[in-house]
């Protein structure tokens, strides 16, 4: 595959899915949306965690208590920096105190054992596994007018297939060893956008059913989120083989986990005694996301649906037509209540502004 001349972010994608005209505002214009409070706040908050628990982690310690303590000392230095408005003093203790109880549970239910895996890592090579925000990146042939891939048969010359080479980047927050697997971890608010790919296990039924009725005109159905989860876990997976290579790494597999820190549905709080206890989940993708056909074809973490089915959006994506056209059914009903540029959008304002006769 020739060298990319293009790179574009998996968030980008993720964008495009929703609404090809959110994207154009977005990506393209570079449009600041409206402030999300609650959202923003919620990131804001994960993004505090985030750094505490890479801080820890870069001790070199696998004890629990230990992490802990380097975790919590560097929380309390973010927070105090931190200027999210709070209505009391009393709730921004309470905003604190909801997240050392997370930061415990973290430690408990995964950050002894992840710790361990990233200091074995670490024995077998020097590179970089901890972040937060550690690059990782895929590049993707797009197809051609026919149909073809840019580096198949119809490409002309060199410069045409460099042409539709693309480079889609995305973010792990450290890479840990397990066993013979290579796994790549990132922080998000929730798991709540994966939908059922939080609960399956399997490509094959519910997940390839989802995927496929996505991109199905004739149906209704409008999945953004776990399809983007599914084309971030290829670009993903993808980029994890390629840390392996750069790092000497042979013969792992890879896998990619997504850790919730700001999910409030498993946290109890004793407002009497003034505690918090939480408990985490963590969500692997890899066989949600893996063609076990592919798979026994290649012995890799692949998926050939999703991946074909990536260099087609990126290639209408970077092809600059951002009407929704046959979607706009889809998008005017599931996208348009909680977009932040409804207001500058033709096809929302022309599908509220309607005259009679």
């Amino acid at each position: 595959m020739s060298e990319p001349t293009d790179a574009i972010p998996i968030e980008a994608v993720r964008t495009w899915l929703h609404c090809p005209r959110r994207y154009e505002f977005a990506h393209v214009d570079a449009l600041e949306p409206e402030p999300d409070g609650d959202r923003d706040s919620q990131q804001a908050r994960v993004d505090v965690i985030r750094r505490s628990i890479c801080t820890a982690l870069r001790r070199g310690e696998d004890d629990a208590d230990t992490l802990y303590e380097a975790a919590v000392d560097r929380l309390a230095t973010l927070w105090d920096a931190h200027d999210e408005r709070f209505h009391s003093r009393a709730q921004r203790t309470h905003e604190r105190t909801v997240l050392e109880a997370t930061l415990r549970a973290y430690i408990d239910e995964f950050g002894a054992d992840h710790a361990a895996g990233i200091r074995r890592l670490e024995a077998e090579t020097d590179g970089e596994v901890i972040g937060p925000v550690l690059p990782l990146a895929r590049s993707v042939s797009l197809p051609a007018p026919d149909g073809s891939t840019a580096d198949g048969p119809t490409a002309d010359d060199e410069s045409t297939a460099r042409s539709r080479t693309v480079r889609i980047d995305a973010t792990v927050d450290y890479v840990y060893a397990d066993g013979s697997s290579i796994v790549g971890v990132r922080f998000v608010p929730t798991l709540a956008p994966l939908g059922l790919v939080r609960y399956r296990s399997d490509w094959e039924g519910d997940v390839e059913r989802l995927f496929t009725d996505h991109f199905d005109t004739e149906t209704d159905a409008f999945d953004p989120e776990p399809v983007a989860a599914l084309f971030e876990t290829s670009v993903v997976l993808e980029g994890l083989r390629r840390l392996c290579d750069r790092l000497g790494l042979e013969r792992r597999t890879c896998r990619y986990v997504q850790l919730p820190l700001a999910d409030r549905t498993a946290t109890a709080v004793n407002w009497i005694r003034g505690t918090v206890e939480t408990s985490l989940e963590v969500a692997d993708l890899t066989d949600a996301y893996v063609d076990h056909h592919t798979f026994g074809m290649t012995l890799e973490h692949r998926n050939r649906s999703v991946d074909d089915r990536l260099a087609r959006v990126v290639a209408r994506l970077l092809d600059g037509g951002y009407a929704p056209a046959d979607r706009w059914p889809q998008i005017e009903r599931n996208a348009c209540p909680d977009c932040e540029y409804a207001v500058c959008c033709p096809e929302y304002i022309a599908s509220e502004v309607r005259f009679d006769g």
